[in-house]
Parts: structure tokens; sequence; C-alpha cells
């Protein structure tokens, strides 16, 4: 957690799930292009969630293409401990794992940083808050999925907002990231709510200007910022 004492910032993480993955390295460099701070990389294994995208090998391909590209890795995959090298050899930093997949979340955490990436946990919409509030001293981050992990282009829960306002008031500078149908029409929720890092899909990817989604989304979270 940052206990640096300085303010939470606002960064903005476009998910290239729903881009063209045919074209992934021109597709994440046009995001970045468009102002992305980082990119959200999902990496689902078919079990944890009935879905596949992509593993390492992608990341590391990425990585060579795009050397300063902060990767911020989603780790949907029911051995979150089995991937943390290669994940880490590949380039990525920043593993965000699920605390439904493991019995032994600090071991995670621990393995994560050793490895030298920053470490954060997710939260799947069923799961009760209070259960990560044990390992939040601990992380760099906190996931609030507002879908049900393992496909792009759901509609945003918006009761999932209580779990942000009871994590913001309670941490002042935790970084809280919110995923899943989050854009345009859903970012003031976010927003009011206290989440500052905001991967938004489809809404960035299928737009034609996506420079103007990524200005919008980050003005409305740091006008929040200010007004808190």
């Amino acid at each position: 957690m940052n206990t640096s004492g300085e303010s939470i910032k606002c960064k903005i993480g476009p998910s290239i799930l729903n881009a063209d993955l045919s074209e992934i390295y021109a597709e994440s460099q046009r995001l970045l292009d468009s102002g992305a701070d980082y990119l959200h990389l999902d990496v689902m294994d078919g079990h944890f969630v009935p879905n596949l995208t992509f593993g390492h090998p992608i990341v590391k391909c990425l990585r060579k293409k795009l050397p300063k590209a902060f990767f911020d890795m989603h780790m949907m995959v029911a051995n979150p401990v089995k991937w943390i090298e290669p994940i880490a050899d590949a380039g990525a930093q920043q593993y965000t794992f699920h605390i439904e997949a493991t019995p032994e979340p600090l071991e995670v955490i621990r393995k994560i940083k050793e490895a030298g990436m920053k470490a954060g946990v997710g939260l799947k919409p069923k799961t009760p808050v209070e259960v990560i509030v044990p390992y939040i001293e601990e992380v760099d981050l906190v996931l609030i999925m507002t879908v049900e992990p393992g496909f792009g282009g759901q509609k945003f829960m918006d009761e999932m907002m209580s779990k942000v306002q009871y994590l913001r008031k309670a941490y002042q500078n935790l970084d809280i990231e919110v995923d899943g149908g989050v854009g345009p029409n859903t970012i003031v929720k976010c927003a009011e709510a206290g989440a500052n890092l905001i991967v938004s899909g489809t809404a960035i990817t299928a737009s034609q200007d996506p420079k103007q989604v990524i200005s919008y989304l980050r003005k409305t979270v740091e006008d929040a910022i200010v007004n808190s």
C-alpha cells in the first residue's frame, strides 16, 4: 500500500481484451499514444474463469516491442504462484491475483515482490470486501471487479461501488482499481466512490477517438479527487 503519505493519482489502463488481438502490438501502441498510463493485460487459464486468453510468451513479445510500457497483469488463474516467475521474466511490473484463487495470499504476495513486481489483489463481485482487509497493508493495489471476470463487454455492476467506498473511507492512500464495464457512462460512479485506477476495455478500444475517451475518464476522476 502507498505509505508515503502522497495523495492518490488517477491512472487510466486500457484493457486490450476486446481489441483486435491479431494486432496486439499495434493496438497497444495506439492506446499508449492516446494517453494510456499503463496496459491492463488479462491472463485467463480456462480454470479460474471459463475462458482462455494469452500467457507469458505473448507478454514477453510485447515487452520487446514496448520497452517502456507499464504492464499491469490481471491474473485470472487457478494457481497464481505458478505463473509469478514466468510473468516476471516476461517483463511485467505488476501482478494482480485473485483472493479466491489461493488459500495462502501472503505467500503469493511475498513471491510476487521477491520476483521484483508490484503486488495487487483482486476481488470477484460475490466476494465480501472484508476478505481482503488483512492483506491491504501488504499490497500495492486492490482490484474491485465490477463484472464477473472472464469475458469482456459485460454490464457494469453498480452495487460494487459500495466496496470501493468502504476501502476509500478506510484507506485514503490506497490505489483502488476498477475493472469491468467502465466507460464514459459509468466513470462518474467509479470516481465518486473513490476509484483512482481505471481499467476500461471496449469503451476505449472500440472508440474512433480513444484519446478523447481516456481524457474524459481522467478528468472525471481527477475532479473527484480534488473535490474529495
